[in-house]
């Protein structure tokens, strides 16, 4: 496994993440299992949030987090442990966003789950247009300087919110934002508009989530075929398959899973390779659901696309700016 720098941070974490959405696991036991095959890979980040949990069903809030906890002891210290705050966790009004209420009320609830004295890198998970962004670059530095967080970051923030939230840490002289993580596939390259040049020059870590599209790039969908029985695209997404599976989408899938069986790859290992080739990106999260899921996409790093494989892969899906989610 490949390490690097956080981005102008010291800590240094693996070029693979896994994240733990479990969009399409039930079992927690499975969930266990495929979090100690991560770090036994070598994967030293798990990337996690207080609203995560089995099939991403918000009746499981917060069970990702206590199976990561269970997971990991004896580990600890080895690790670096994300978390999230923002997103809903109830029908209160004050069960969702970035006040100091809630952000101080969660991170503790986070602790507690994970049965941790500390979380590695706290990220905000949404931009909170409710909640004066003073109040949570505050609230964040209080976490910091408490030594309850280490590092903190943003979740899915625009290029001019990162910039305006980096601004004001700089005028509070309060602890800026290190990272931040965001989409980024060869299905959806919105990040390459603004704010890779911001990471650039503030030096920001950028975690991709979702670099197979959401699935759409495993290798487990074809266009013109339906989609495997039981899949996330074969139920709850169903409505969709059709529309993504269509045109210039279709056509980039279509043509990954060609390079990969040209290359000796899976369509899973292409796609990851591609997002690691750029040097803006520090990590890339796989969203694996199985232990062999984890294991094809352990494949994806480890070596480098060829410069003319790089730029067929530019140019077929210059053109797409589908965001998934």
């Amino acid at each position: 496994m490949d390490y690097i720098n956080f981005g102008a941070a010291g800590v240094k974490v693996s070029r693979l993440a896994l994240g733990l959405g479990l969009r399409g696991q039930s079992d927690e036991a499975v969930a266990a299992r495929l979090i100690d095959r991560a770090i036994d890979a070598g994967l030293n980040l798990i990337d996690c949030a207080n609203i995560y949990g089995p099939m991403d069903d918000r009746a499981n809030i917060g069970r990702s987090e206590i199976v990561l906890g269970k997971v990991i002891k004896g580990k600890r210290d080895d690790l670096v442990i994300t978390s999230k705050v923002a997103s809903a966790v109830g029908p209160g009004p004050n069960d969702r966003g970035l006040s100091r209420f809630h952000i101080l009320r969660e991170v503790e609830r986070s602790l507690q789950r994970l049965d941790t004295d500390r979380i590695d890198v706290y990220l905000v998970h949404v931009f909170d247009e409710t909640t004066p962004l003073e109040e949570t670059v505050r609230a964040l530095d209080d976490l910091v300087r408490s030594g309850k967080v280490r590092y903190i970051g943003c979740c899915n923030y625009k290029a001019w919110q990162v910039c305006r939230a980096l601004w004001l840490a700089d005028s509070l002289h309060a602890t800026p934002f290190m990272c931040v993580q965001n989409p980024y596939s060869l299905l959806n390259r919105t990040l390459e508009n603004e704010m890779f040049g911001l990471v650039r020059d503030r030096g920001l870590g950028v975690m991709a989530y979702s670099p197979l599209a959401v699935g759409l790039l495993s290798g487990a969908y074809v266009p013109g075929q339906p989609p495997p029985a039981g899949s996330l695209w074969g139920t709850r997404r169903a409505d969709r398959y059709a529309s993504m599976m269509a045109g210039e989408t279709g056509g980039v899938i279509g043509r990954v899973s060609e390079l990969a069986k040209e290359l000796g790859k899976t369509p899973a290992q292409l796609a990851i390779a591609w997002v690691l080739s750029h040097p803006e990106v520090t990590v890339a999260i796989t969203g694996a659901d199985t232990v062999e899921q984890l294991e094809n996409n352990l494949g994806g790093v480890g070596w480098t696309l060829d410069a003319d494989v790089r730029t067929e892969l530019d140019a077929i899906s210059q053109a797409l700016r589908t965001i998934l989610d």
